[in-house]
């Protein structure tokens, strides 16, 4: 139970259950099987790329450039597939989409590698690049008709609830499967993998890792190129979600999924971080996104409230971090 206690999981859990039976109680319609469906629709995107955010935080790098790569990546596939008037296998699509992403994401590894820099500064750079590239170069600008293997595939649904009170209905699309996906392939890594033992070692300490056996370099270039095609797949998926490509749809989502990781328990400075833990993060603020509408609060509120459980968890991570740090000050001196 004590280390049960002194996970951030278990809090941020906690206070998931409580703002639904909050919400529940004052709408009546947060645990009706319409809800839910369309709370899982919203986790898709912001939980593929927490995951990717969640790796490069846990090898000690920050990548804000991911949303102009996913953009970038989903706007060239859907310009061209317009272009040559595609009308094959809409998988195609989806991994053009993951290879021009990697493709990207390797640039961010390779100069973060190259020029020792903080990839903060670097990224800053390359999301800039990437966002006047597809602005001034491919002149981005709204499509509202998709190809039509694309077009399909926003139709099709796992399943659809009714809602009879309210007269509404909500669809869980086919592309939410790439979410369980991407958690299995995460999981794989982090947990049964060398790879994985040298990102938290990355993270933990790069000196200690690099005499350890592991290779930094090819490491940091591994969690770039793995953002930057789970980002294309994300950006791919967005299209699909929508049922439209809108250039810009993704800004702001770097801070966002950097803020729910962070929540969730992973360290800013690397090295530790759960998949549950990021997940749950996602979760929470997925949930103040879209629920502040069933307690009668304006959507603009959502920041406000976002902010403040940002801060709160951030808080009690340092609070505890800090406890630790006593706790092994005080055996050592003991000892």
């Amino acid at each position: 139970m004590n280390k049960l206690f002194r996970r951030n999981e278990f809090y941020v859990a906690c206070t998931i259950m409580a703002l639904g039976c909050i919400i529940q109680s004052v709408s009546g319609q947060f645990f009706t099987a319409n809800n839910i469906t369309d709370l899982a629709r919203s986790i898709i995107v912001p939980g593929m790329l927490g995951l990717g955010t969640m790796m490069i935080l846990i090898s000690g790098n920050i990548d804000i450039s991911f949303p102009a790569l996913s953009m970038l990546s989903m706007f060239a596939v859907i310009k061209w597939f317009m272009t040559i008037q595609y009308q094959g296998p809409v998988v195609l699509g989806f991994i053009l989409c993951a290879v021009l992403g990697a493709a990207l994401g390797a640039i961010n590894g390779i100069l973060a590698a190259w020029l020792k820099l903080p990839t903060l500064i670097i990224t800053l750079g390359t999301g800039s690049i990437f966002l006047g590239f597809m602005q001034g170069v491919l002149k981005s600008s709204v499509v509202s008709v998709l190809p039509p293997p694309i077009a399909s595939l926003s139709k099709s649904f796992l399943f659809t609830v009714y809602n009879s009170k309210l007269d509404i209905s909500s669809s869980l699309p086919v592309v939410f499967l790439f979410l369980p996906v991407a958690i299995i392939i995460m999981f794989f890594i982090m947990h049964y993998t060398i790879l994985g033992r040298g990102i938290y070692a990355l993270g933990g300490d790069p000196i200690s890792c690099e005499r350890a056996g592991f290779n930094v370099v090819k490491i940091r270039i591994f969690v770039f190129t793995f953002m930057g095609m789970i980002s294309g797949v994300a950006g791919m998926t967005r299209v699909v979600l929508t049922g439209m490509v809108q250039p810009n749809t993704l800004i702001g989502y770097e801070l966002t999924s950097i803020a729910a990781v962070v929540l969730g328990g992973v360290s800013l400075s690397g090295g530790k971080g759960t998949i549950t833990g990021s997940l749950l993060g996602i979760t929470l603020l997925t949930m103040i996104s879209n629920s502040l509408i069933l307690l009668g609060i304006p959507s603009y509120w959502s920041k406000f409230f976002t902010g403040i459980f940002i801060v709160a968890g951030i808080g009690i991570t340092s609070f505890r971090t800090l406890q630790l740090k006593r706790r092994v000050n005080t055996i050592a001196l003991e000892d």
